[in-house]
């Protein structure tokens, strides 16, 4: 992992994250690494948003993300596609995942409690943030993945906090 990605986990660097977004490329055994790293900088409660085309490596980043909560069994976290919303229990908290990739309306988040999801999870990881018309609470860090090379092994990650 590129020294200046793995410090993107730091509280300071964080709380100073630009808008603009901060590039690197990685495979997808870094991908996992820096995402564990990176989630046990995290201060609590925290929004993260994951997007990227299909298979480019979302689920993989949340489960490493989870990991790095201290998500006990992260063999249970996958893609909360059907389900939409996944609990997931840490050390004394628990991590929400949310896919809003079948999410078509306001009214369908609406169904689900989302305002209050937003406000009261203390980990909240989002795919497909994109289907979601509302805006994001300050603070909300964004990640962008997207593959590099057409061997579809390398993958550009991109993260802002906003």
């Amino acid at each position: 992992i590129d020294a200046s990605m793995a410090d993107l986990g730091s509280e300071s660097r964080i709380k100073s994250m630009p808008v603009t977004p901060i590039f690197c490329e990685l495979d997808l055994n870094d991908l996992e690494a820096w995402g564990e790293t990176f989630a046990r900088a995290q201060l609590l409660p925290c929004v993260i948003t994951l997007s990227g085309d299909l298979g480019a490596g979302k689920t993989t980043l949340a489960r490493a993300l989870c990991k790095g909560f201290g998500v006990t069994d992260v063999n249970a976290v996958t893609s909360p596609t059907f389900a939409i919303l996944q609990d997931y229990e840490a050390d004394g908290f628990s991590v929400t995942h949310a896919d809003l990739y079948r999410i078509a309306s306001d009214h369908e988040l609406d169904a689900l409690g989302w305002d209050e999801i937003v406000d009261n999870a203390p980990v909240l990881l989002v795919e497909w943030p994109e289907r979601a018309t509302r805006s994001w609470p300050k603070g909300t860090v964004q990640i962008a993945l997207a593959y590099t090379d057409t061997t579809l092994t390398t993958r550009t990650v991109s993260v802002a906090r906003i």
